[in-house]
């Protein structure tokens, strides 16, 4: 099924075996093997409509039933979109869980890999923090399953 939709917000230049190096030791963690593939197909961006959004089974403060997932940050400084070398400051100026890095947010909420407990070699979890009212929410226990899980934002409109 496809992932990347169309148009270059957020969209870094093709992702380099020094990129992840370099983004590896920034964020001190391995990033996982799911989040690679994803980009080196496309290097951050938009995602297509049909996979917008994620089923979650307790509200959160985006909505009763899904969490947003329009874009995912890439690994670069490009531009003036965020990315995942971001989530240093990002982290502080939220007050922030870590580690944890971050994918998709606009800084009330985000959507993170969560490194807490697998440790900065493990396969992290999928969360969502809500820097608002601090709380969070497990999504996924992996980015492979969370991604697999996708569905169209519509489907909740």
């Amino acid at each position: 099924m496809e992932f990347w939709d169309t148009g270059t917000h957020g969209v870094q230049p093709p992702l380099t075996r020094d990129a992840v190096r370099e983004a590896e030791a920034l964020l001190g963690v391995r990033l996982p093997e799911a989040l690679l593939e994803l980009l080196r197909v496309q290097n951050g961006g938009s995602v297509v409509p049909g996979r917008s959004a994620f089923p979650v089974a307790s509200a959160t403060s985006w909505a009763p039933d899904h969490v947003p997932f329009d874009s995912v940050m890439g690994i670069g400084p490009e531009g003036s979109a965020l990315t995942l070398l971001d989530t240093p400051y990002l982290v502080e100026e939220w007050d922030l869980p870590s580690p944890v890095v971050l994918l998709n947010g606009d800084g009330h909420w985000w959507i993170a890999l969560d490194y807490r407990a697998c440790g900065p070699q493990g396969e992290p979890s999928v969360v969502w923090l809500d820097a608002e009212d601090e709380s969070e929410l497990a999504l996924a226990p992996d980015l492979r399953t969370f991604l697999d899980g996708l569905v169209p934002a519509e489907r909740f409109e």
